[in-house]
């Protein structure tokens, strides 16, 4: 039962819903305010570089 809902979950989120989640968690695992920073500037520097579309960004 998990699976299927974690599969329709999938369907039904947008791309950039999924990569926000994503984000979201690994910003969350950060251990201090210095972890914080540096994983923000590198999801900032990771989302000025354009990417082909059919290229994954990580």
């Amino acid at each position: 039962m998990f699976l299927l809902s974690r599969l329709f979950l999938f369907l039904t989120q947008t791309a950039d819903e999924r990569q926000k989640v994503r984000n979201d968690a690994y910003l969350a695992e950060a251990t201090d305010l210095y972890d914080l920073e540096f994983r923000m500037r590198k999801l900032d520097r990771e989302a000025a570089v354009p990417h082909p579309s059919w290229q994954a960004a990580r």
